[in-house]
C-alpha cells in the first residue's frame, strides 16, 4: 500500500480526488482511502508510485507532497545539502562577488546543478578562479549574505529531539558548512576544504572531493552504524545529491533543479521546510527551535 501525504489548496479536494482516481484507474492503480488532518491530506493507494506523485502534481498541484511504501514515520537519519537547501543562497557564487566573479561562476554554478556539467570539474574550475581571494572574504560573506532557510533550524532541532541523527553533507567548503551546521545544530559535517596559503585562497582543494557518490556513501555508512534497516530522510536541490535523495526512504527535492525533483519521492515547492515536518506526521507542539 502506498501513503501520500500532501499539503494543497482543498477547496475543491473531492473533485480533484475523482480526477486524481480516474487517472491513476486507466494505469491500474485506485485510491483506497483519503483523510484530511489539518493541512494534510493523506491518501492510500494502490499502484505505481510515480503515476501517484505525477498525478497527485497534475491534480493538486500540492505546495509540499510524500509518497512512500507503507506507514510514514519518523526517521532515524537525516543527511541533507547546504546551499539552496538548508541555506537559500550558493555560498561559492556569494563568495565570487566579493571577487567580482559573480556571474562568470554562477553560471557555471547553474549548470552543474542541472546536471550538465562534471561535478569535480566544475567545483575546481570555480574554486580556481578565486585564487588570490582574501580568506577574511569567507567572513564576511557568512556575515553578510548566508541565511538559513525558512523552517531549516525547525526541521533540525525537531528531528534531533525526537533521536533522529543529523548530517549535513555538501559539495560546498567546510570554511562554510562548519558554522551553518553550528547554527542548525548538525551533528555531523562532511564537505571540501579550500586551500589557503598566506591569508589568500590558493585556487585548491584539500583532499578528495564530496561529490554526488560521496554524499549517498555517507547516507548509507550512516544507515548502516543504525543497524541498516532504519529510515531514512535526505534533502536536497541539485543534480549532485540525486543518489542520496534516490537511496533515502523519504528523499525529498527542496524547490529543485527538475533533475533532481523528477528524482524525489518528496518534494517542497514552497519555501518553508517545515512542511516535511507536517509530511511525516510530527504534530506542532513536538516541533523545536533549538
Amino acid at each position: 500500500m502506498l501513503i501520500a501525504r500532501l499539503i494543497a489548496e482543498t477547496s475543491e479536494c473531492e473533485t480533484n480526488l475523482a480526477a486524481l482516481a480516474d487517472g491513476l484507474a486507466r494505469q491500474g492503480g485506485r485510491i483506497a482511502g483519503s483523510d484530511l488532518k489539518g493541512e494534510v491530506l493523506e491518501l492510500q493507494a494502490e499502484g505505481d508510485a510515480a503515476a501517484l506523485l505525477a498525478g497527485i502534481d497534475a491534480v493538486f498541484a500540492p505546495s509540499a507532497m510524500l509518497v512512500a511504501e507503507g506507514a510514514i514515520e519518523v526517521p532515524r537519519l537525516f543527511v541533507s545539502d547546504m546551499d539552496s537547501t538548508m541555506i537559500g543562497q550558493e555560498c561559492i557564487d556569494e563568495l565570487a562577488d566579493y571577487a567580482g566573479l559573480k556571474p562568470q561562476i554562477a553560471a557555471i554554478t547553474e549548470r552543474a546543478m542541472q546536471g550538465e556539467l562534471d561535478f569535480e570539474a566544475a567545483l575546481r574550475e570555480r574554486v580556481a578562479l578565486l585564487a588570490g581571494l582574501e580568506e577574511g572574504a569567507i567572513h564576511a560573506c557568512l556575515a553578510e549574505r548566508i541565511v538559513a532557510t525558512p523552517g531549516a533550524k525547525t526541521l533540525v532541532a525537531t528531528l534531533a529531539a525526537l533521536g533522529t541523527r543529523t548530517v549535513l553533507v555538501t559539495g560546498g567548503f567546510h570554511h562554510f558548512a562548519d558554522p551553518v551546521a553550528e547554527m542548525l545544530g548538525f551533528h555531523r559535517v562532511v564537505g571540501n576544504r579550500l586551500a589557503v596559503e598566506g591569508g589568500r585562497l590558493s585556487g585548491g582543494l584539500i583532499g578528495p572531493i564530496t561529490d554526488s557518490a560521496v554524499k549517498a556513501a555517507v547516507l548509507r555508512e550512516e544507515l548502516a552504524a543504525l543497524g541498516g534497516s532504519a529510515r531514512s530522510l535526505a534533502t536536497g536541490d541539485g543534480a549532485n545529491d540525486i543518489p542520496m535523495i534516490e537511496a533515502a526512504t523519504y528523499g525529498f527535492a527542496y524547490k529543485a533543479k527538475p533533475k533532481a525533483r523528477a528524482a524525489a519521492n518528496g518534494r517542497v515547492d514552497s519555501d518553508d521546510l517545515t512542511a516535511v515536518l507536517s509530511l511525516l506526521g510530527v504534530p506542532r507542539d513536538e516541533w523545536r527551535d533549538s
